[in-house]
């Protein structure tokens, strides 16, 4: 690896090659450093891509590597622990390994964690059989039996968006809070139905999801769990920069974390910017790797502006 580089960017997903590829285009020397735990990892096909729809997530980051290094690009497997700005214009970034990498501008884009409902059998499925994104899985989901597992209040507007893909969906209470008296009869009006008590785990069969067991006994037949995760940033290096995660709500309800940035990805750390779903919960995987695209592009800027000054401040000393 150089000894410095113009821009080091934590995290190898959409985001992180998107923005190193316009920045070697830009002739800046990047560096992608990638743990090699994508987000999207369990799924096998990722969707809402235009001109990519249904391509595996691991095909897309092996073009977007390749991609990459063909401008010039560097990308290394490796994990980052911390980064510290050195007060000289760089800063350093020091990984697992005990490698240290510095860099004169930092991008992190290293995603979100989904932390799953502690139910038995559930993380086992994750990603092709218990989901939580319409847009993302209900497609291949339709006009199939779809359970919702509620854990929390946002559970009926779950039931009410998935109703749009299957007109087979159940409301399991689980451990959610009982419906209001609107929401029963909203819920009845699309013909929703509600199932009382707590999920005890999944059945399979032929390494398909077959149906709910509740602990009663009973089980609620099934092909697709839906269940609300709680979605977690991966923000240890951006902590040891001083910037820490906000909580983001939905109608409401905190439904997660992400870190605070402006609309170019700018954080409140001179330098340092962020793009994807570190910044952005919300974020499917092209509006991730968009993200990624402008912040390379702003960074690039501060980049120029830098370089200009040094150069007007040499050109004086002469």
């Amino acid at each position: 690896m150089a000894n410095t580089y113009d821009v080091a960017i934590i995290g190898g997903g959409a985001a992180g090659l998107g923005a190193a590829l316009s920045l070697a285009r830009a002739r800046r020397s990047v560096l992608v450093i990638d743990a090699g735990s994508p987000r999207n990892a369990p799924a096998g096909h990722m969707h809402n891509y235009l001109g990519r729809e249904g391509t595996p997530p691991t095909e897309l980051l092996a073009v977007g590597r390749g991609e990459v290094e063909s401008y010039g690009g560097e990308v290394t497997t490796g994990t980052a622990v911390s980064a510290h700005d050195r007060g000289d214009g760089t800063f350093r970034v020091e990984l697992e390994d005990g490698q240290t990498v510095l860099s004169r501008r930092l991008l992190v884009t290293t995603g979100l964690v989904d932390e799953l409902p502690d139910v038995p059998g559930l993380a086992d499925r994750w990603g092709r059989d218990v989901l939580h994104c319409p847009y993302c899985h209900g497609w291949e989901v339709r006009d199939q039996p779809i359970g919702i597992l509620a854990t929390g209040p946002l559970a009926v507007h779950q039931a009410l968006l998935w109703r749009q893909w299957s007109d087979d969906v159940t409301l399991l209470l689980h451990t959610g809070p009982e419906p209001t008296e609107d929401e029963y009869e909203q819920l009845a009006a699309r013909n929703i139905g509600v199932v009382d008590g707590k999920v005890a785990g999944l059945e399979v069969s032929g390494d398909r999801l077959t149906g709910a067991t509740l602990s009663d006994g009973h089980t609620v037949p099934l092909r697709a769990v839906v269940v609300a995760t709680e979605l977690a940033p991966r923000a240890g290096v951006l902590s040891s920069l001083g910037i820490e995660p906000t909580p983001v709500e939905m109608g409401g309800h905190v439904i997660g974390s992400q870190i605070p940035a402006d609309p170019t990805g700018a954080t409140a750390v001179p330098g340092v910017w962020v793009a994807g779903n570190v910044a952005d919960v919300r974020a499917q995987v092209i509006v991730a790797a968009a993200a990624g695209l402008n912040a390379a592009a702003m960074i690039n800027a501060d980049l120029v502006a830098d370089d200009t000054r040094r150069a007007v401040a040499a050109r004086s000393a002469r």
